[in-house]
């Protein structure tokens, strides 16, 4: 499976949280290849289906959130300057200069300004900008935008995705389209091996705004346990090691109440024994991720956590390992055949 042509087309499309309708299509025509049964609901997360044993009658989901972060139309002044807010966890530091598509009656190509230094004062130049002093200028007149964009417009961020040295690949959204692009090299390994689970792969919306798609997916599917994919953070200078995790290293297997302990416990000697590249990560609370919402739906759901390391989380480059998506399809591939096994180290229910 050509991993890469596949995030890189994934990652350029259009998802805002809430936004996700013409990313869930595309998305839900790459999973018909590989699973029996593809819907999408009315949240716009895609559900695909593969049969497991008959008679097993047990239910394994795995999730990856579809949606990104980005910004929304605020208001348009007399000069056809937008202001702007933002869905999900935009740091306006990283805004400035930015190039922007709005989507509106049609797509308008904008940049986000910035004054220049030599117009600054010595203190403004010290200040972080804030995001409602920021100005988005599309270099259309008041009326001519007002044509074709509107209040409540959202806008996503332009940038196209690029090789970085040492099977490395920058863009926007990889948080967490290479979630998206690990469930389906995870449908397509399935596709030769047996597995005794039923298994739903969940690409969710609305995960940037408080984890929706994959709880309402969660209480519909019911299932006997959860996997889901994310991002953490990968390694850079001024992060310490128990707050970051290495990229090339390979999938991150969190622990911690979050997480059911003796399907985490079973996951990681699974690693071992196979020889899986892998890295464990410690959460004593809250994971930020759709484990949290998953884990507490109907009367509880067992769930686990594996990650794939991410450097400049919510930023246009964010970067990661393409060897660290692999590893992480072939660890929760083979997990999934183990469901409903005994084995010597850990029983399945």
């Amino acid at each position: 499976m050509d991993y890469i042509s596949i995030l890189k087309d994934i990652s350029i499309y259009p998802g805002i949280s809430g936004h996700e309708q013409n990313l869930a299509k595309h998305i839900a025509k790459i999973f018909k290849k590989h699973c029996e049964n593809v819907e999408i609901d009315e949240f716009s997360s895609v559900i695909g289906f593969k049969k497991g044993k008959p008679g097993t009658g047990k239910k394994v989901m795995v999730s990856a959130h579809i949606d990104e972060i980005g910004l929304m139309v605020k208001s348009i002044d007399d000069e056809g300057f937008i202001r702007v807010s933002n869905v999900g966890g935009v740091d306006s530091k990283v805004l400035l200069a930015q190039e922007v598509v709005v989507h509106g009656k049609k797509d308008v190509f904008g940049v986000i300004g910035a004054t220049p230094p030599h117009l600054l004062k010595p203190a403004d130049a010290k200040k972080a900008v804030k995001m409602e002093d920021l100005i988005l200028d599309t270099g259309l007149s008041a009326p001519e935008l007002k044509r074709h964009v509107s209040v409540g417009d959202v806008i996503t961020f332009k940038a196209e995705p690029f090789a970085l040295g040492g099977n490395k690949l920058s863009s926007k959204s990889l948080d967490n389209r290479a979630g998206v692009v690990t469930l389906i090299g995870i449908m397509d390994k399935l596709g030769p091996m047996r597995h005794n689970y039923d298994t739903y792969f969940v690409a969710s919306s609305q995960e940037e705004v408080g984890l929706r798609g994959a709880n309402i997916c969660a209480y519909n599917i019911k299932p006997d346990l959860a996997i889901v994919i994310d991002v953490c953070h990968g390694k850079i200078p001024g992060v310490s090691k128990e707050e970051a995790s290495i990229l090339g290293k390979g999938p991150v297997i969190s622990v911690g109440p979050n997480l059911h302990k003796e399907f985490s416990r079973g996951l990681i000697n699974m690693a071992k024994s196979d020889d899986i590249i892998h890295q464990i990560d410690v959460e004593p609370g809250n994971t930020g991720t759709e484990a949290w919402a998953i884990q507490v739906s109907r009367s509880g759901i067992p769930t686990l956590l594996v990650s794939i390391p991410l450097k400049y989380m919510h930023t246009v480059i964010e970067t990661l390992d393409m060897a660290d998506i692999k590893n992480a399809v072939k660890l929760i591939a083979e997990f999934i055949t183990l469901l409903g096994r005994e084995t010597e180290d850990f029983v399945c229910c």
